[in-house]
């Protein structure tokens, strides 16, 4: 029922992705052994095309009765759903928990093999997805606090306020229906804060979808009581990425066709949803039974005509790039695999308050910037902190956040109590922050020196391994860290500091800047702020810290995923560099003055510059001068494929010169021309002398995607800063890092000297 980030993540999941994401797979199960052949073989006989299969699929997180934890078990109508027609086909689940979004991410990505989370069947969607047949008929209802008893119809609601969830149907139906009656409609983040919004009496109704008020009602989890009959709206399907999966999607549909004619799935209705349950065997048929009401349909697949509930109305308002730091909880971190926090939290209500979409890319502060200015991205929120020398760059919105700057000591260190216990010592800040602003000013009155770090990250890690004695940051995220366990305590009071706001580039984008702050003071004047702030600030217990195999086990699968983009950019970068070093080292040791100084110049550009300043040239150097925007992957492959390429030119001039030149003039003298004297002769005897350097290169080009990270490309590096994000384990992340990286240079190492030993006997 949910349409928040749909129409963006369709654009963005592409046929290219869909390639790079299959490359990178591919890659990555070579390396480590690949150990799923036998699930290949489908079955010819027996239950299904599918039977003895194995089919990863992705759902939400929280969204009672369809999929919710209990005891550490996934639970819901769509798990039990799954799981029964996995057991009548006889294939298997594996069944990821990665959010609504993220869920959709994964099936167009193809990181997953489809997506089964109260998914309605739209035409929106049917442009990206193919469903199954429809396995629930979904509806909006109006519910109440229980001991209202002035509320019974739609009418009784002009004039006051109502509560939804941001992005869906109820949502959208409540708009509409409060433009009719004239009644205000208050959108939240999360159902539960809209449920609370009722029971405390900031609002007077809530619209959600009806199973959803059933089920918490049924449970008692929520307070409330429905006074209206549901309004017929989508149904719900089982999805797989167009026109893939379809023996799985075919599987689907032949096992929820046993497992209602068999009764199974009317009893997970009956679990669920107990006496408001549907009728199974009237699901998307000639009569939809909805609650305790029957609704006239126009037969399967078609929805009828309310003229109060456009279904899944399209956001009309435009999408935009939104870019943001990525390790700076709580404002915005990675958890499960999706960008999260406050800075998070609010842009995602603001824009589906607004009606416009975003597509988050979480490049690091300081790329985050430039991504601005370069014409990457069309605004920046990164609890940025609105100053005048950034206002000479920026347009800002209104505040969102007022912080303030404090100092932390590793916890248990008595030695530093004040600013004068500094002297001469090391205090860590973040580039770019308040926090080292505050400290140099600090620095030239105490005498401490200031070291500066890219990443909270980082800088956390510097004061836990003792290189600096403290660090200045802003003190909610001392907050959080601290509640997170991240070994620090906090030292004196907070140092007042800025406001932070959302920031557009100077004169441009007024339009989203004004959207912004439109939402932002909808969001302040209906709690949903307040609400969002709580959720990461609210509570001041330290959580339990992980053991650490616990750890690695938690952290291995982000990590697996940024090591296949590390082996899909190396071996990207690898083929194209080959190229070049091939096609610059003729030139270099052609006998045209003008090719050997084409050839000369590119060497000396790409081997005379860091690495790190040619991956931020074309990344957001060459899109402010053309105006033609590269992506992480397509910028980090032409950085490294020229960097490796200018060394490869040289390794292959030296190996042609180190041939004896006798061996050319021997070769000619039995008649071969230059050219087969080259091929023939001259090459097999060069290649045997550059073997050993195009190894090392094969090595150190495979080390450079680290330098990566700074892009916001999610390589093995950056996926362990995410991970360092919210665990605050530096030690330990490294470590597990550092043997990823040990494991794959040394099976390269093997596989190369193999290679030479083969075909250089």
């Amino acid at each position: 029922m949910r349409t928040s980030l749909t129409s963006l993540l369709q654009r963005v999941a592409d046929s290219r992705n869909q390639v790079l994401s299959v490359i990178a797979v591919a890659l990555l199960l070579l390396l480590t052994g690949g150990a799923i052949a036998g699930t290949a073989q489908a079955a010819t006989i027996g239950k299904s095309s599918v039977e003895g299969q194995t089919f990863t699929i992705a759902t939400d997180t929280t969204w009672a009765p369809f999929e919710f934890e209990i005891d550490g078990e996934l639970r819901g109508i769509d798990m039990d759903l799954i799981n029964a027609i996995a057991d009548d086909q006889g294939f298997t689940v594996d069944i990821k928990s990665l959010g609504f979004d993220g869920a959709l991410q994964a099936v167009q990505t193809n990181a997953v093999d489809g997506m089964i989370a109260g998914m309605s069947i739209t035409d929106e969607r049917k442009g990206t997805f193919d469903f199954s047949n429809p396995y629930f008929d979904s509806g909006i209802q109006m519910a109440v606090a229980k001991d209202n008893g002035d509320v019974t119809t739609y009418e009784d609601l002009a004039g006051k306020t109502v509560a939804a969830k941001n992005g869906t149907e109820g949502f959208t139906f409540a708009e509409t229906l409060g433009k009719e009656i004239g009644f205000t409609v208050t959108g939240f983040q999360d159902a539960s804060d809209a449920f609370n919004d009722v029971t405390s009496g900031n609002s007077v109704a809530v619209f959600d979808d009806f199973p959803i008020l059933q089920y918490g009602i049924e449970t008692g989890e929520i307070n409330l009581k429905t006074v209206t009959e549901p309004e017929r709206a989508s149904s719900y399907g089982f999805a797989v990425n167009k026109g893939q999966n379809t023996e799985l999607r075919e599987a689907f549909n032949e096992g929820l066709k046993n497992v209602v004619e068999n009764g199974t799935y009317q009893g997970i209705l009956d679990e669920y949803l107990g006496d408001g349950a549907p009728d199974a065997t009237k699901i998307s048929g000639g009569v939809v039974t909805l609650g305790n009401e029957v609704i006239e349909d126009d037969g399967p697949g078609t929805l009828p005509k309310n003229p109060l509930f456009p279904v899944d109305t399209p956001q009309d308002k435009g999408s935009f790039v939104i870019a943001t730091d990525n390790t700076y909880a709580p404002f915005e971190f990675e958890q499960n695999g999706e960008t999260i926090g406050i800075d998070m939290d609010l842009m995602r209500a603001i824009a589906a308050n607004q009606g416009f979409a975003v597509d988050i890319k979480p490049l690091g502060f300081d790329a985050a910037l430039q991504a601005v200015q370069s014409g990457q991205a069309d605004g920046i929120i990164a609890g940025m902190t609105i100053t005048d020398e950034r206002k000479e760059v920026f347009d800002f919105s209104e505040p969102y956040f007022t912080s303030g700057v404090q100092m932390a000591v590793a916890d248990g260190d008595t030695s530093i109590t004040g600013y004068e216990d500094l002297a001469g010592k090391n205090v860590a800040v973040k580039t770019g922050t308040v926090g080292a602003t505050t400290a140099e000013e600090l620095s030239t009155e105490y005498g401490f020196t200031i070291r500066t770090f890219s990443d909270t990250a980082d800088m956390i890690a510097e004061v836990q391994t003792g290189n600096s004695v403290a660090l200045f940051e802003d003190f909610p995220v001392l907050q959080y860290g601290i509640q997170q366990g991240n070994g620090l305590m906090t030292v004196g009071d907070p140092i007042e500091g800025g406001e932070y706001g959302f920031a557009v580039l100077k004169g441009q984008n007024a339009d989203l800047l004004e959207m912004f702050d439109a939402g932002l003071a909808n969001a302040e004047d209906t709690g949903v702020l307040d609400t969002i702030n709580d959720r990461y600030l609210g509570s001041e217990e330290e959580s339990g810290q992980l053991g650490f195999f616990e750890l690695v086990v938690a952290a291995l699968p982000s990590l697996m995923v940024g090591l296949g983009y590390t082996l899909l950019a190396t071996a990207l970068s690898l083929v194209f560099a080959m190229i070049l070093g091939l096609a610059f080292g003729f030139l270099k040791i052609s006998k045209n003055l003008l090719l050997r100084g084409i050839a000369s110049t590119y060497v000396n550009i790409f081997r005379g510059t860091p690495v790190l300043v040619q991956a931020f040239f074309f990344y957001f150097g060459v899109p402010a001068v053309t105006g033609i925007s590269l992506d992480a992957l397509t910028a980090g492959v032409i950085t490294l494929s020229l960097n490796a390429g200018a060394y490869i030119t040289e390794t292959v001039r030296s190996g042609i010169q180190s041939v004896d030149p006798g061996q050319m003039e021997a070769a000619r003298s039995l008649g071969l021309t230059r050219g087969k004297s080259m091929r023939r002769v001259v090459l097999p005897q060069a290649f045997k002398i550059m073997t050993p350097s195009l190894i090392n290169q094969f090595i150190i080009t495979l080390k450079d995607t680290s330098l990566l990270s700074v892009l916001g490309f999610a390589e093995l590096t950056y996926q362990g800063r995410i991970v360092i994000a919210s665990t605050f384990r530096s030690f330990e992340i490294w470590l597990v890092v550092g043997v990823l990286y040990f494991i794959v240079i040394y099976l390269l190492t093997v596989l190369s000297n193999y290679v030479d030993k083969r075909f250089n006997k």
